[in-house]
């Protein structure tokens, strides 16, 4: 009991010290912000002097106002200083937007002159294309034939007018652009089918030139000719064809059979190649030959060299087409651009 008496004087006399040294502290803080209000509050008197003999201007006061005012203008320069720095930000960022601005649009103008441009190369593919189905005999689509009459234009591809959801002209065009291509994937497929279907055809027709590599060239055309030894005006049956030198390989114009492998006094060692629809070749004044009678021969293949052989002033190829009894020009059928050398 003793002890508990004890510990509650001892309790009661440190909250008592406590609260003395509180109210201590409170005081002395009291007494602080007194004297501080007392100090603002004291009077100045600020006087003008000017150097001439004027009125001297009298200015009372106090610190606390003198203190605010002071700050208050401090707080002004600042402001005009930051906002003045910020403004010349601002313009800065809106002349690099500016210049941006200006590069965008060229930019888009130059998009604008190229999307006219393929949207005439598409105005020329269409009616190229059109023209070619209609060669043909395939069907077209209704996005490729329709309206076809209207200065070849794609349908509604080349209007105006904006759409009704705000798109751009260009955006529009663009869009039907691609649909028109996407409807001509499958015409230009089918002539693909085509093509392919008539492979076999082209290669059973001699429509090649008979040198390797596309050489030479035309010494005597077919027809009404004068003979390069008597002089005598004569009916040449077929083409001549000069590399200015023996040795150049001659292929097969096309697919065949060799027939006749044989050397005759005028023709020099010569080949015949029979093909489909009654057609033959004959292959005049060979130094080599490369083939044997009965042999089946593919287009392109190798069945000889030019010579001299036979009645020949020089080394060439004499290149006859036959059908039936018929002996026809040979240029009419050869793929390539003929030079006329008289």
């Amino acid at each position: 009991m003793a002890k508990a008496r004890h510990y509650k004087r001892l309790e009661k006399n440190a909250i008592s010290s406590l609260a003395n040294l509180a109210q201590r502290v409170f005081a002395l803080f009291g007494r602080g912000i007194l004297r501080f209000f007392r100090a603002c509050d004291s009077k100045l008197t600020i006087m003008v002097v000017p150097h001439s003999r004027g009125k001297v201007v009298n200015f009372q006061t106090n610190v606390f106002a003198l203190v605010f005012g002071i700050v208050l203008v401090i707080g002004i320069v600042a402001s005009f200083i930051y906002f003045k720095r910020q403004d010349s930000g601002i313009r800065e960022e809106l002349a690099n937007a500016t210049k941006e601005n200006r590069e965008l649009l060229a930019s888009f103008d130059e998009l604008r002159d190229e999307n006219n441009n393929v949207l005439q190369s598409a105005k020329r593919f269409k009616s190229s294309l059109s023209q070619t189905l209609s060669l043909l005999g395939i069907s077209q689509s209704k996005t490729i034939a329709n309206n076809t009459n209207s200065d070849s234009d794609l349908n509604s591809l080349f209007e105006t007018q904006e759409t009704a959801s705000g798109l751009t002209k260009e955006v529009a065009d663009m869009k039907q652009l691609s649909s028109f291509l996407e409807d001509s994937i499958q015409p230009i497929e089918q002539i693909g089918k085509m093509l392919e279907n008539q492979e076999s055809l082209f290669t059973d027709i001699p429509n090649i030139w008979p040198i390797k590599g596309g050489i030479g060239h035309i010494s005597q055309h077919f027809g009404q000719n004068r003979h390069p030894i008597s002089g005598v005006w004569y009916i040449h049956k077929g083409l001549d064809i000069s590399t200015f030198r023996s040795g150049d390989p001659i292929m097969a114009t096309a697919n065949g059979q060799v027939v006749t492998v044989a050397y005759d006094s005028g023709f020099g060692n010569y080949v015949i190649i029979k093909h489909k629809h009654g057609m033959y070749t004959r292959y005049c004044h060979m130094s080599t030959v490369k083939v044997k009678k009965g042999q089946f021969v593919s287009q392109r293949d190798i069945i000889g060299t030019i010579g001299n052989t036979g009645l020949s002033t020089g080394p060439h190829l004499h290149y006859e087409i036959h059908i039936g009894s018929d002996v026809v020009d040979p240029a009419q059928y050869v793929n390539v651009k003929l030079t006329n050398t008289k």
